[in-house]
């Protein structure tokens, strides 16, 4: 299928990170929806037109000229179904390429969703690249009802069969880099919370076996199994959260448990890069993060990057202000955008 828009679409240039770093003089969008939740403990005490109102659009979708290609690849536990952009404009020579990786809490998500089809779609217009998203298994619910699974794979689906299928179409979009009018040596990587954590445990696993990524890109990531401490400011931040909009420790232990099938302490740096030792996270690549302020993640976020750092890294953290976690799912809201636009500026100059 073939996507249509008009040249003054192109978001014009600007410094993101800039406009990341910068208290905000007022309340953002994402910000002032957070009225609406005002006072209640879960979903089900928000009323329904307050819950409409919150899970509006910001504005309508982006437009880019895209050739977009629906496959499946080969993967070691059956095939991998994978999305191809491609911009439809002449390339000046092989283009760079993002492999990205939705979110969903490692059980759900999929190719059509925003953080999925939207995120991929606006980097591909702006770096002028090539995106492969990958429709990664998922695990079962954590209450034990099954996932969605995929013909000829596993019935169930726990660590690392996620990750073999990320490593996969790694692999098949380095090898059909002629074919994909790419560079093998401008592939990066990229994901989105629990996409995020399965970018940053690909990136570890392919540096570890000698193929190192180009980049990774890993926005409002779990990187480590459970809640880390905040420090003052990210607890100011994070006590005016709704708690539905929060990440417990419960639901953290519960989630990750459910993602490795078994004990937590069982865990290794595959499941949650941030337990690597120092030694094996200096062979990573540069890797930019970035973290929503009203999220419980930005915590794991911000201590990766220093992890990361302390290791010799090349990083480059950002806190995303005026939003809560997932902010890449929100249609027309101007910090996804500028999220992207950051994505953008890296994909392009790998």
């Amino acid at each position: 299928m073939t996507e249509q828009t008009a040249p003054d679409l192109t978001p014009a240039p600007r410094d993101p990170a800039a406009e990341a770093s910068a208290e905000p003089t007022a309340p953002l969008e994402m910000e002032r929806r957070l009225s609406l939740l005002a006072g209640a403990g879960t979903w089900e005490d928000v009323a329904p037109e307050a819950h409409r109102a919150w899970d509006a659009l910001y504005g309508p979708p982006e437009e880019w000229e895209l050739v977009i290609e629906d496959r499946e690849i080969p993967g070691p536990h059956g095939p991998v179904p994978v999305r191809i952009y491609t911009p439809q404009t002449a390339p000046d020579g092989p283009r760079p390429c993002l492999v990205w990786l939705h979110g969903g809490g490692f059980m759900h998500g999929d190719l059509d969703m925003p953080e999925g089809d939207h995120v991929a779609r606006g980097v591909a217009g702006r770096a002028d690249a090539v995106v492969v998203s990958v429709d990664y298994r998922l695990c079962d619910e954590i209450d034990g009802s099954p996932g969605r699974t995929f013909p000829g794979g596993p019935e169930h689906v726990t660590a690392p069969i996620p990750l073999d299928d990320v490593c996969a179409a790694v692999a098949w979009t380095r090898d059909s880099a002629q074919a994909l009018g790419i560079d093998p040596a401008r592939v990066a990587i990229g994901g989105a919370s629990a996409g995020g954590n399965l970018a940053a445990a690909a990136s570890l696993r392919l540096a570890d076996e000698g193929t190192p990524l180009a980049a990774s890109l890993l926005m409002y990531l779990v990187a480590h199994p459970l809640r880390r401490e905040p420090d003052a400011e990210e607890a100011e931040a994070l006590a005016g959260t709704p708690p539905m909009l929060r990440f417990s420790l419960e639901t953290m232990r519960a989630m990750s448990g459910n993602y490795i099938g078994r004990p937590l302490e069982e865990a290794t740096p595959y499941d949650f890069p941030g337990l690597a030792a120092p030694e094996q996270l200096a062979g990573l690549p540069r890797t930019y993060i970035e973290t929503d302020e009203y999220d419980d993640l930005r915590v794991s976020g911000r201590r990766y990057a220093e992890q990361l750092r302390e290791a010799g890294v090349d990083v480059d953290y950002t806190v995303r202000r005026g939003v809560c976690h997932g902010h890449l799912n929100r249609v027309g809201l101007a910090e996804a955008q500028q999220s992207m636009d950051r994505m953008g500026q890296l994909v392009r100059d790998l």
